[in-house]
């Protein structure tokens, strides 16, 4: 994060959207611009699935960099929390973090379960009678006496012990491993039937491939596609762990100390893929699980031709479906078993030392372990030199060649109707 958002600027009658020149006239929009913007709560199922919860009930812990919830659009939301970091506050609702940083945690909570403000405005969550349990961690820059590692290992046990039923994680180690600090953390979360949703990535933050927590067995990890449904190129990565794809651009947040920004990257489809698990735990509370997950996974709409995929996973998410359809039952977390993969790959992973003949091998040192960042609204016009290489160059070169082939077809043609024409 620290990098650049469009900031929505709240005034006494009107919200209006900075877009780096000048605000639009109050006059031109109905009473709250915000509310308009929010295109997945018809898009993706939430308002039908509202006929049947609100998801009211469920907590729902977000494991970030704090929650304010003093902001007018998550009052009454927030229950309870926690800091993990040794830097925060006990509540867990100190933003913490350099600039943008700071607020990317209450951003995620009210993607989640805003409440807005009332006469159809502010930010509405995907599931806004959910609560939220606000788990402050400190990473990057502003970590303070404890590891990242240790500190989201502390952070899921805390969830699970104070009942949470879903646990949200817009964070990434961009590395395919974890430590095994996490083997049980999450292993505990499972067995005490939570389902941890957490986002993939961006592209345009550096992580091309899915990183840890988001490659752990059993976790539901998120996609982001755009406003059509596509793929983002630059707010979401991709890998074989994708469970599911919801929006990643063009999101709305509420920002600590008032105000809204717009946003993009997978930190934001996260919550609408934890909002509607909330809503499935509501609407069917005698579910374990892989259920909940299950009806997430299997309602999703279809999207970019196999089934699952790397990029899209099972599809894109529909909330009134995963809440309403009528879905088998199943005795396996579709998203894979923790526990197997430990078996598994930890074993193999604890090699006898060539000088003792017993012990392990010292693991090396653990990747900081960083909030999921928003992606910059410029990258989306200036691409990054990645992208250029990898993408414009090649495509350019081979534009380059066909359009050769075609004029020199065409020449061919004309010079033949030339010979023609003289016989």
């Amino acid at each position: 994060m620290g990098e650049r958002m469009r900031r929505l600027v709240a005034t006494a009658t009107a919200v209006a959207l900075g877009l780096g020149t000048a605000l639009v006239p109050a006059t031109v929009a109905r009473a709250d611009q915000v509310r308009d913007m929010e295109y997945w709560l018809n898009d993706y199922g939430f308002s039908r699935a509202w006929q049947t919860t609100r998801g009211a009930g469920v907590k729902v812990a977000v494991i970030d960099t704090g929650v304010d919830g003093s902001v007018p659009d998550l009052a009454g939301a927030v229950v309870g929390g926690t800091d993990v970091s040794g830097v925060g506050a006990a509540s867990g609702q100190k933003p913490l973090g350099d600039a943008e940083s700071a607020n990317h945690g209450t951003w995620v909570a009210s993607l989640l379960a805003g409440r807005g403000t009332g006469n159809g405005n502010g930010v509405l969550g995907a599931a806004p009678e959910a609560s939220v349990l606000a788990v402050s961690v400190a990473l990057g820059k502003s970590i303070g006496p404890v590891s990242s590692d240790d500190q989201i290992a502390e952070a899921v046990r805390w969830a699970v012990d104070n009942g949470a039923s879903v646990i949200n994680m817009s964070l990434t180690r961009n590395t395919l491993d974890w430590p095994t600090s996490w083997d049980e953390a999450f292993q505990y979360a499972f067995s005490h039937d939570v389902v941890v949703v957490a986002a993939a990535g961006n592209r345009g933050s550096g992580t091309s491939e899915v990183g840890a927590p988001a490659t752990i067995p059993g976790v539901l990890t998120v996609a982001g596609v755009d406003r059509q449904g596509k793929a983002s190129f630059d707010a979401s990565a991709q890998g074989i762990t994708i469970g599911v794809s919801a929006p990643s651009e063009q999101l709305v947040g509420a920002n600590p100390g008032g105000g809204y920004v717009q946003w993009a990257g997978t930190s934001g489809a996260a919550p609408l893929v934890s909002g509607a698990v909330a809503l499935v735990r509501a609407a069917h509370p005698e579910l374990k699980a892989p259920d909940v997950i299950e009806r997430i996974v299997k309602t999703a709409k279809a999207a970019g031709g196999a089934v699952p995929s790397p990029i899209y996973g099972f599809g894109l998410l529909d909330a009134a479906a995963a809440v309403t359809a009528d879905v088998p039952h199943v005795t396996a977390n579709p998203m894979g078993d923790l526990g197997d993969w430990i078996r598994i790959h930890r074993r193999a992973e604890a090699p006898e030392s060539p000088s003792t003949g017993k012990g392990v091998q010292a693991a090396p040192p653990p990747a900081k372990l960083s909030p999921e960042r928003a992606v910059p609204w410029s990258r989306f016009f200036w691409p990054q030199w990645s992208v250029l290489t990898a993408f414009w160059l090649p495509f350019a070169l081979i534009a380059g060649f066909l359009a050769l082939a075609v004029l020199g077809g065409v020449g061919a043609w004309s010079h033949f109707r030339r010979m023609r024409s003289k016989e």
